[in-house]
């Protein structure tokens, strides 16, 4: 889950600023050779995973509270983790060391990025949350507003961010598996879908957070024995690094300076607005906090997470580096042409195999598998409580359902989501999706942010009003992401682009918190009235935790 980022199989800028936009690997990819150790690896991790979803489905997860959140009864550091798991995949790792690889410095804006929405999320969601709601983000809106309309939208924009997500991810997988274990790509993308469809229907949230957590643990550890190695090589120095970075680069010491990737003040912006506010808005990230027993460790969670994620991150700056210094015109890793064997998405496994062969090269290669079928369980499990939670038993049933309905409902929709993500997974393998997570990340920062956020800070919040921001975010994103030039002119090539801009949350976000407050203020209805009501109730317990 992360800011718009693909791993493309071409080195040159313009492919890793098209790089930069979406969480997969696209395009043609050269397989590599078959490498018994990484399968071995890989077989080991998909045992080990199915072992816990076998304990975890013998724990239970006939109630909600199971299926949903584990039961409550995860620590903040173990919840912590999960969240690293949810929020770091597999093109992350391979896509911000090509991107640093490719442009230097400015691979590292990304990156970045990404971690500015947790203080976001530390300081104004994560106790509210925790203390107004059950399982979905859509709880802490329905507290107060007319639950309806609300969970309807709310879950509605769960399944959209939900499947297209689960598009990129599943194309990223294939495009992966293929290139690492030589599997055919629709094989690959079949192993990963059943993967995540028993993941989830039978472990539930606890499976999936310790499939999770176990990632986690691994990316981490990987990261840190290959920045050791890059270090040594360099007797631990910084400036030796980049010396020799820049010495056999062919932009020299640019690779140092910002403006190689984003030069447009405008698109610059509006990237950080979606990657602040969207990460804030994500329904998979926003779960996690459902899983801890008190808002404290809810904190808790949000602290350890982003301890981890910015590790990892200034990682993959000293990993980028390293890539320069020690890969660049290694006759192993490059064509008669110069060009990176594989592509740009192969650099940080040529790095694996420089600095530790075949063993750690294998490591790796498991390590990025085993972060796919994290990522894409925490998608499916977030998908399967939007419709199970908030559509069926709440919007529909109007909180009529029985306990074990609407758990049956929620697994029967998560193995519905697994069959459409392998579907739609192959249908994707030859078009450009580049846009797919950008566009996430715009209707997480533009349909659910502004509600979430004037739920818990707004007394004039109205149902009316935050269905009508809601859905004019969402439909803004789309809208815009549709008319750019990502989509009209590089996937539907109807030549200029009509909007100019590849993500649109800089015009969408200001936009949905405007339409938000304007038709809750115009809103004089006896429904609007109550809703102004309940805001003091639902605030002292967002803010206390405490029953009123």
């Amino acid at each position: 889950m992360i800011g718009r980022l693909l791993v493309s199989s071409a080195l040159t800028l313009f492919s890793l600023k098209t790089a930069a936009y979406a969480d997969a690997i696209s395009g043609p990819v050269a397989k590599q050779p078959v490498n018994p150790l990484a399968i071995g690896m890989f077989l080991l991790f998909v045992v080990a995973s199915l072992a816990v979803t076998v304990w975890a489905a013998r724990r239970g997860t006939k109630t909600a509270s199971d299926f949903y959140a584990a039961g409550g009864g995860l620590s903040g550091f173990q919840n912590g983790l999960a969240i690293a798991g949810d929020y770091t995949s597999a093109a992350t790792f391979l896509g911000v060391t090509a991107l640093v690889f490719g442009a230097g410095y400015d691979g590292m804006i990304y990156a970045i990025g990404f971690l500015v929405g947790f203080p976001m999320i530390l300081f104004l969601v994560a106790e509210p949350l925790r203390n107004l709601g059950k399982y979905t983000f859509a709880d802490l809106a329905a507290y107060r507003l007319k639950e309806g309309p609300v969970r309807t939208i709310a879950g509605v924009n769960t399944l959209v961010i939900v499947i297209f997500y689960l598009i990129a991810q599943m194309v990223g997988a294939g495009k992966l598996i293929e290139l690492l274990f030589g599997l055919p790509y629709w094989l690959a993308v079949v192993l990963v879908g059943i993967l995540m469809m028993l993941y989830v229907t039978f472990g539930g949230m606890l499976a999936t957070t310790w499939v999770q957590i176990t990632k986690a643990v691994l990316l981490l550890t990987g990261t840190v024995i290959m920045s050791l190695l890059i270090m040594g090589h360099f007797g631990f120095s910084l400036n030796q690094l980049f010396a020799a970075a820049i010495a056999v680069h062919p932009k020299g010491a640019a690779i140092m300076a910002p403006g190689g990737l984003v030069k447009d003040p405008i698109s610059a912006i509006s990237l950080g607005v979606a990657l602040i506010f969207g990460t804030a808005g994500l329904p998979h990230i926003l779960m996690r906090f459902f899983t801890v027993s008190d808002a404290k460790q809810a904190r808790v969670s949000v602290v350890v997470a982003t301890a981890f994620i910015t590790v990892f991150y200034s990682l993959l700056f000293v990993l980028g580096f390293g890539a320069i210094a020690l890969v660049t015109g290694d006759p192993a890793f490059v064509d008669g042409a110069g060009a990176i064997i594989g592509g740009a998405n192969m650099i940080a496994l040529h790095l694996a195999t420089k600095l530790g062969g075949s063993i750690l090269l294998g490591f790796i290669s498991a390590v990025a598998f085993a972060t796919i079928l994290a990522v894409v369980s925490g998608l499916t499990i977030a998908g399967a409580s939007a419709a199970g939670h908030d559509l069926y038993a709440r919007a529909f049933k109007g909180g009529s359902a029985s306990e074990h309905s609407e758990v049956r409902v929620s697994k029967m929709a998560a193995a519905g989501l697994s069959l459409l993500a392998i579907l739609l997974g192959i249908l994707f393998e030859n078009q450009n999706i580049a846009f797919l997570v950008g566009l996430v990340f715009a209707i997480a920062a533009s349909a659910n942010f502004p509600v979430i956020i004037l739920s818990v800070k707004w007394r004039g919040l109205t149902t009316r009003g935050a269905v009508c921001g809601a859905l004019c975010g969402l439909l803004a994103a789309l809208g815009l992401v549709l008319l750019s030039p990502a989509v009209w002119t590089n996937t539907l090539g109807l030549g200029s682009a009509i909007f100019p801009y590849d993500n649109p949350a800089l015009f969408s976000v200001p936009l949905a918190f405007f339409v938000t407050v304007l038709v809750s203020v115009y809103d004089k209805s006896e429904r609007a009235e109550r809703d102004r009501s309940l805001f003091t109730a639902q605030h002292i317990k967002a803010n206390t935790g405490l029953a009123t």
